[in-house]
């Protein structure tokens, strides 16, 4: 079962802040989110617009319907809206005893618009601080939730100012505080930059009741105007690595490195302060858990020369019984020298193997081999040829050239590269057997009437489907394990298989 952070903040219409910007945030940490809205807004990059408050009561409804169900193992607060709905999100949070809350005390927007009413920041401080594992004001935030406390308090200058007035918001009762650094820019030693020009690092405060602990994390200083959300998506961030089981220290230096990623990665959106990028290192496969297959062999690039593989000349004189019978027994020599290779690969690929199951597998498909080369010597004597002519037969060009190529694969690649260059003859030979077997009327009258129609048999029999489904089983598992990148690198190898395939092929034809 996933890690569950419930998420009670408002939504951001413009989707960079808020409740679509946490959900983004979860999703990417691989947790599963749920929520309940506090306000609605009407905003974009330049601005909020209106702000619609949700009902207290409807807001303890949607916290009850998660709690009580589902269940959280987390809860991120953010936006807030009124004081009625602070005192209701404590009371429910107090019921069901939620033991980690990540407070980020939305207030005030980037563009300035304020967010939460004055008299809501009390019930705040009263009523969430005390239940709140980690707080994360920005600097002005901090100094509200201080003003509001009758606490004095003077502008920080560098860090041990910074220390201080983390230190001074951890009085008003949350167990942590990580003050984060944004509005106090610093130059490379560590003084306060008079201007963006001279601004080198930002330094966010970690201050813990733990021992008195304080806790800095420094990254570098970012000039970029796509920084609509951040505080939303670090808040959720630290939700999410704490929900994962990280420690507090962890959780909160792995979401400040996470946002710094996605403010660097981020494309502009809009006229006025973007999103951060959320999906940075989020690998998105174009398939879904199953389908490699089925999307490989619709791509653009691939749909051709899997086409002409498998709807070739030579497979079509086979279908129909028109191939010469001397083009179909240089054929057979050939293919039974490429059998024992692709033999050889399979063992390879057992070799190579890292479970028991997926060696299994591969020694399965090389017993199914033994079998189909057994059943294709018979076949082959159908025609005169003989085991000791074959075997005395040299090999042609294309039968070296697509052999060595996957043996080169298997002794230079991984496994699964190996799997994936074995791929098109295990799967298109399958195919093509099929479609011809069922296509009984391009036949000469049927099966009655063509001398190839055993060749069609071997390779639509129960032993070879289920080869095929077992390194289809196998490829697809393990498809689902690679980055887009190395899918990108997976799929050439396929290409350039099913082009050997083709040359085969043409090689039946003397071409």
């Amino acid at each position: 079962m996933p890690p569950k952070v419930l998420v009670i903040a408002g939504s951001d219409s413009s989707g960079g802040a808020g409740i679509e910007a946490d959900q983004r945030v979860l999703t990417a940490h691989g947790v599963y989110s749920l929520t309940a809205t506090t306000g609605l807004t009407a905003q974009n990059t330049l601005g909020v617009q209106d702000i619609h408050i949700i009902p207290a009561e409807f807001v303890r409804k949607q916290i009850n319907a998660a709690l009580d169900d589902v269940g959280a193992d987390v809860v991120k607060l953010g936006m807030l809206s009124s004081a009625e709905t602070v005192d209701v999100i404590a009371e429910e949070l107090t019921r069901h005893a939620v033991k980690t809350i990540v407070l980020d005390p939305v207030m005030v927007s980037t563009s300035g618009s304020r967010l939460l009413p004055s008299n809501a920041v009390e019930h705040v401080r009263t009523r969430l601080l005390p239940l709140t594992a980690v707080l994360t004001p920005n600097i002005p935030e901090a100094q509200l939730l201080l003003e509001n406390a009758g606490i004095s308090f003077t502008e920080p200058q560098n860090i041990d100012e910074m220390i201080t007035l983390a230190k001074q918001v951890h009085t008003l009762g949350s167990k942590a505080v990580l003050l984060k650094g944004g509005h106090l820019p610093l130059t490379s030693d560590r003084k306060k930059a008079k201007s963006a020009n001279e601004a080198r690092v930002v330094i966010d405060v970690l201050y813990s009741a733990d021992n008195e602990d304080v806790f800095l994390t420094e990254t570098e200083f970012l000039t970029s105007k796509n920084t609509h959300g951040t505080g939303c998506s670090l808040a959720s961030a630290i939700a999410a690595n704490l929900a994962r089981g990280s420690d507090l220290k962890r959780s909160i230096r792995a979401a400040i490195k996470y946002v710094e990623a996605g403010i660097k990665s981020s494309v502009d959106m809009g006229q006025g302060s973007g999103p951060i990028n959320h999906f940075h290192s989020f690998y998105m496969l174009p398939f879904a858990p199953g389908q490699f297959v089925d999307y490989v062999l619709s791509r653009e690039d691939i749909q051709p020369i899997w086409h002409k593989f498998t709807d070739h000349d030579f497979v079509t004189g086979i279908g129909n019984g028109s191939l010469p019978v001397e083009k179909f027994k240089d054929y057979l020599v050939q293919d039974y020298l490429y059998l024992v290779h692709f033999a050889r690969s399979n063992a390879l690929a057992s070799y190579k193997a890292r479970s028991m199951d997926s060696i299994a597998a591969s020694a399965k498909i090389v017993l199914h081999i033994k079998t189909e080369t057994a059943l294709h010597v018979n076949y082959c004597a159908s025609f005169g040829l003989t085991l000791q002519e074959m075997e005395a037969t040299p090999e042609k060009q294309a039968c070296v050239a697509y052999s060595r190529y996957i043996l080169d694969i298997g002794q230079s690649e991984d496994w699964l590269a190996l799997q994936v260059a074995l791929a098109p003859c295990l799967i298109g030979y399958g195919a093509i057997a099929r479609r011809l077997h069922d296509d009984t009327k391009n036949t000469i009258s049927g099966k009655d009437g063509n001398r190839y129609w055993k060749w069609i048999e071997n390779y639509t029999a129960d032993d070879y489907v289920d080869a095929v489904r077992t390194g289809s089983e196998l490829l697809e598992s393990h498809m689902q394990k690679v980055s887009p990148s190395r899918m990108e690198e997976l799929i050439g190898i396929f290409k350039k298989a099913t082009e050997l395939e083709i040359g085969f092929w043409e090689m039946g034809l003397g071409v």
